[in-house]
């Protein structure tokens, strides 16, 4: 009776939390939408020059996904072994489609992916998904630090103190990998990465990263234009990355409700909240049907690489399990 009580638990709890981004967003889009008319969104739609904002964003997804998986190659090659660029585009292009859904999942099934078709250990491929997710906050705070201190008052003041929590965290995490009296965590595969990574290599998949996040920077604000919005490049580069943390939290269904609730609360001051919610929603639906097409586009290949051609056992041609020299 206890083991059916505890499933019957386990299965309400699996539930909640699968019905809790769908409530959440429902409930954002309930609040902005008592604030804004349907009517007054259609006609902000309706002034926008749609046409070069769409090749605009897909030319932008396009951009991102070559730099973004370039990036992985990199880190891949670096940490454990040679792989061709053009093996990953299906991997990379595959997890947008479950991004779709779930950006925590997605990099799970990014470091499932390579775990099974190249052989990678997924304990140390799941510490270089977790180096890269940290070093996309840690540029997207940086940009944030630089455009608040630009332009004060472009932010609260309070986010001051994230550049400086996220500080303590890679001194903290650097500590714990590589100091010999922190001997548990440091042989801990989840810590290879973290322990392998020299600063020259960190710096360069940062800036490589800091590329894409300075492309959007240029891309928004061509783009806000077409919709007829004029926002200072100093406020964008403020208060952009916000936005983009903001989304990317792993509280709605596909990202939704809450880009456009920090579109409309930053830059409030220069349009309307109809037209604000307007290119929010344009700009976030078109990027993820881009994303889309592209993983539905690579999505055969993946599933023949990963099904079909699995590497024996005794490939040598799949990346190498590097150890540290530290």
């Amino acid at each position: 009776m206890a083991d059916g009580e505890r499933v019957a638990t386990e299965r309400r709890a699996g539930w909640a939390r699968r019905l809790w981004p769908l409530a959440t967003t429902v409930v954002i889009f309930a609040a902005i939408f008592s604030r804004i008319p349907f009517s007054r969104l259609g006609e902000a739609l309706s002034r926008a020059d749609l046409l070069p904002f769409l090749a605009l964003m897909a030319g932008f997804s396009l951009v991102f996904f070559t730099v973004d998986t370039l990036v992985l190659a990199l880190a891949i090659r670096w940490f454990h072994g040679p792989l061709p660029y053009r093996d990953l585009l299906p991997v990379r292009a595959s997890t947008y489609l479950v991004s779709l859904v779930n950006t925590q999942l997605a990099q799970g099934a990014l470091a499932l992916y390579l775990n099974r078709r190249f052989r990678t250990p997924l304990g140390a491929i799941t510490g270089t998904v977790l180096l890269l997710i940290l070093l996309e906050i840690t540029q997207l705070v940086g940009f944030a630090t630089i455009g608040m201190l630009a332009a004060p008052g472009s932010a609260p003041a309070g986010l001051l103190a994230v550049p400086v929590a996220l500080a303590l965290v890679w001194t903290a995490l650097v500590g714990l990998v590589r100091r010999p009296s922190h001997g548990v965590v440091a042989s801990n595969a989840i810590a290879q990465t973290f322990r392998m990574a020299t600063a020259g290599q960190l710096f360069t998949l940062l800036g490589l990263k800091s590329t894409t996040f300075l492309l959007a920077l240029v891309v928004h604000g061509f783009a806000l234009a077409l919709f007829g919005i004029h926002i200072p490049w100093s406020r964008l580069l403020a208060s952009l990355p916000i936005v983009f943390m903001v989304a990317a939290l792993p509280v709605t269904v596909a990202h939704l409700g809450t880009s456009q609730a920090a579109w409309i609360f930053f830059f409030r001051d220069y349009a309307s909240e109809a037209a604000l919610l307007a290119y929010s929603l344009a700009a976030h639906l078109t990027f993820m049907l881009a994303n889309g097409v592209l993983g539905l586009l690579f999505l055969p290949k993946a599933y023949v690489d990963l099904v079909i051609r699995r590497p024996p056992e005794d490939d040598d041609s799949r990346p190498t399990h590097k150890t540290s020299n530290v």
